[in-house]
């Protein structure tokens, strides 16, 4: 007697595809481990040039320094295969490109926009830990910090891909700074003098997580509406693939194109978080050879000295000299309760001024010695996130477009002392991000291909998809948004289903909304709790 099939098996078969399955090529696996050994090798070489200028470190600090960058390289490793369905899913699963190709070519694609990455994400994420523990990142509360959050991301990105389920590795990160910032001030609740947490950033996240999936859903749908009245007779397009069937060419180059675009912009946006939190660990276990950027030349250090001068007599012409140590206090406390009172851009004008007039003493950064390295790193840490602070409020007295640009050039200089990020950091990152691309793609890109509508993704659902992803996070960068690519492709192959009729399962759309929703607190919690536990023993 033969088994009847069930209305469900059919659409469990119909939605199967044989390109995602298909085997990666004999020469990948060796040269993907030839590709690990000579980054590692690369690595050892350019670190232990940096370390030639430097005091020989302690076994411990260098046992240390290897387990701090390979838990950081571990976490955009995670981020690379966890993120790659964003990119890869609507290629694989319109047969525009076979899913070895597909995922390679994204892991080059994210390799390449971590390498001309500007390094300005990095230092913005640096700047949502609370400053107290920035400025003493060298101190056993600043280690628990940086390996609390990096284990918590990576603790809940393996959990989700474990489970087949798309979650966002950037909201997933910044849930893990906020968990440890929160942590940090209930530690000290009673005795004061701690950063509170960015309540501003959370909020901007939060209307991410709820504005983001709706943009991605609605927009898809009436892309695809679009693409439905403008391609009416090309009725193959709206037709589930037959086999390994691929695409007409012009959708076939959109479909590559917009993998393509969401690759790169994964890699330039993501991999920098990697990269601030790896510059954190080098500042702190070897601050004389990462603290400032020594690639700098003497020129640049005079022109700063003058331009410290100046910058001071801007923001308060009559400023008077205060010690650095009580300028410092004033400053920190501003940062970290964000009450200003009038003694704040005095005591800002006159650190600006010894910064420079310090510096000067120098003729190279080399020469400076490691404790004076680590208080100008500090200094100057204060001074460009004040600056930014009372920028944002509004709090500067009005300035002459002259003495606007001094500052403007001022601050341009400030951040080139501290955020720069050596090359062979950005190399570790590009090629942790972009190998992990290539490797447990699969569990994610199923749940996307097969799992979320009822029926497979046609031609013109994988192109209007994708392009409203690509189109999102473009706009998103633009305006500095806080958008997840993540949700902004699942949400808009889900519209796509939706305007197809083709309907979803909601069981799987009910299990990713509710990791969407549980990721901020789950991380933060988890965070908060291994910062704990890790101040315990250090």
């Amino acid at each position: 007697m033969t088994a009847q099939m069930t209305p469900s098996n059919q659409e469990s078969t119909h939605q199967k595809s044989t390109n995602v399955h298909v085997k990666p090529p004999k020469f990948f696996l060796p040269v993907f481990l030839a590709i690990i050994f000579g980054t590692l090798i690369y690595i050892g070489v350019q670190v232990s040039n940096d370390l030639s200028h430097v005091p020989p470190l302690h076994l411990y600090s260098v046992i240390l320094l290897g387990v701090a960058l390979f838990i950081a390289l571990a976490f955009e490793f995670v981020n690379g295969f966890h993120d790659t369905a964003n990119a890869v899913a609507t290629v694989i699963y319109t047969n525009a490109l076979s899913a070895p190709v597909a995922v390679m070519w994204a892991g080059f694609c994210n390799f390449l926009g971590v390498m001309v990455a500007s390094g300005a994400v990095a230092y913005g994420i640096i700047a949502l830990l609370p400053v107290e523990l920035i400025m003493n990142v060298s101190s056993g509360a600043g280690f628990a910090m940086v390996f609390a959050l990096l284990l918590a991301a990576i603790i809940w990105n393996l959990g989700t891909w474990f489970f087949g389920i798309p979650a966002s590795s950037s909201h997933t990160l910044i849930g893990s700074i906020v968990g440890v910032g929160l942590m940090n001030q209930l530690i000290h609740s009673g005795t004061g003098g701690t950063s509170g947490v960015d309540v501003d950033q959370i909020i901007k996240v939060g209307k991410a997580l709820l504005f983001s999936p709706l943009i991605g859903f609605a927009f898809a749908a009436l892309l695809f509406f679009l693409v439905k009245i403008i391609f009416k007779k090309q009725m193959d397009l709206f037709k589930p693939p037959v086999g390994n069937t691929p695409p007409p060419p012009v959708i076939r180059a959109i479909l590559i194109f917009t993998c393509t675009g969401v690759s790169f912009a994964h890699g330039s946006n993501d991999g920098q978080k990697g990269m601030g939190l790896i510059m954190l660990i080098l500042i702190g276990l070897v601050p004389l050879a990462y603290s400032l950027n020594k690639n700098l030349d003497q020129a640049h250090i005079q022109s700063f000295e003058q331009l410290s001068n100046q910058a001071a007599v801007a923001i308060y012409p009559n400023y008077e000299n205060i010690s650095d140590e009580q300028a410092r206090t004033i400053i920190t406390s501003y940062i970290q309760t964000k009450e200003s009172n009038a003694q704040v851009v005095p005591a800002l004008a006159s650190l600006t001024n010894h910064l420079g007039e310090r510096l000067a003493k120098y003729p190279d950064l080399n020469n400076i010695p490691e404790q004076e390295v680590s208080a100008f790193r500090n200094d100057m840490y204060l001074s460009t996130t004040a600056f930014k602070r009372l920028e944002k409020a509004e709090q500067f007295p009005e300035m002459t477009a002259e003495n606007q640009e001094v500052l403007k050039s001022y601050r341009k200089h400030l951040d080139s002392f501290l955020q720069y990020i050596p090359t062979w950091v950005k190399v570790a990152v590009a090629l942790a991000l972009g190998l992990g691309t290539m490797v447990g793609w699969k569990r994610i890109v199923v749940t996307v291909g097969e799992r979320i509508g009822k029926h497979h993704m046609t031609y013109g659902q994988g192109m209007s998809a994708e392009l409203v992803a690509m189109s999102t996070i473009a706009a998103a960068d633009g305006f500095g948004m806080p958008v997840s690519t993540t949700h902004v492709l699942n949400s808009a192959v889900a519209g796509t289903m939706v305007a197809n009729k083709s309907g979803l399962q909601m069981s799987t759309v009910k299990t990713i909304l509710s990791a969407w929703v549980l990721t901020l607190p789950t991380t933060i919690i988890l965070s908060g709790g291994l910062y704990w536990l890790f101040l315990q023993f250090v």
